[in-house]
């Protein structure tokens, strides 16, 4: 199946082995990725604390770019960010033409008009529900099947949108864990905050909730992750030394992969204990 990517600005920059883990895994489960051509910044967290009409253009910019690529293709984004504020944009231009008007006369001068016609979709989404599950099992060995692995989520690619999973008790990730022959640690932490950009704000905050989150992870043999951000905060606040990997970096492992090929080393915290289990 293929699908449109925007990986976004994270992708290419402090999280560069989200990208390269998803591109991995993405082409040995037979999807083909198609990168969305001049995509620019969604805008991340900034945009709508500046400019709300700013916080609708500049998604709706990649949206547009998207339906000119293709109106009929799913757009796949990692990042929960970009998905939260993509998939915001989408929402508003179906429902309220005067933004929609507003947001195609300053389109207009690119040759480019928005309407919202490509669905957005988190990678976890499609992971969970377009077979990859099947595929995993069906590649995975036995390697995996003493570890311990704590499902983390974090807020933006549950809320407010519930696409694809329940934000007070998410589960999508458990079957594509178990499909490895890895158990999921029973907790009550996975879709808690980590205190996003606040960690870096008001370091003792995003300190405190990190360290919340770990504790609550204590049983597990590696945290595993679906956004950037997180995946920073988790790996840079530890107080005891935890594995932290990239979804598709631990299903990648379990399926034999190269830990090259899935950026393995560019991770912040020691992932070493979970590679040595997979690929080379």
């Amino acid at each position: 199946m293929d699908y449109l990517y925007y990986p976004g600005c994270s992708l290419e920059g402090t999280a560069m082995e989200y990208d390269r883990s998803c591109r991995a895994l993405s082409g040995a489960l037979g999807m083909a990725l198609v990168e969305i051509s001049d995509w620019t910044c969604c805008g991340a967290t900034a945009a709508r604390c500046v400019d709300e009409l700013l916080s609708v253009v500049l998604p709706a910019r990649n949206l547009a770019l998207a339906e000119k690529t293709d109106p009929g293709i799913d757009i796949l984004v990692p990042c929960s960010a970009c998905y939260l504020n993509l998939e915001t944009a989408r929402e508003t231009i179906r429902t309220d033409p005067v933004m929609r008007n507003r947001v195609n006369q300053i389109l207009a001068p690119d040759n480019l008009v928005v309407t919202g016609s490509n669905r957005v979709r988190h990678l976890l989404d499609v992971l969970s529900r377009d077979g990859a599950a099947d595929q995993v099992a069906a590649r995975a060995g036995t390697n995996m099947a003493d570890l311990v692995i704590a499902p983390y989520y974090g807020c933006q690619c549950l809320r407010p949108f519930h696409e694809f999973d329940d934000p007070e008790l998410p589960r999508s990730m458990d079957r594509l864990i178990r499909a490895t022959g890895a158990q999921v640690l029973e907790w009550d932490m996975g879709g808690t905050c980590c205190g996003a950009a606040t960690a870096t704000t008001r370091p003792g905050v995003g300190q405190a909730l990190v360290g919340q989150i770990l504790a609550g992870a204590k049983d597990a043999d590696a945290v595993v992750t679906v956004c950037p951000m997180c995946q920073m905060n988790l790996e840079r606040f530890q107080p005891e030394p935890v594995p932290v990997l990239y979804l598709p970096q631990f299903l990648g492992l379990a399926m034999g992969l190269s830990s090259k090929a899935l950026g393995c080393g560019l991770n912040l915290s020691d992932v070493r204990p979970v590679v040595i289990r997979g690929a080379p």
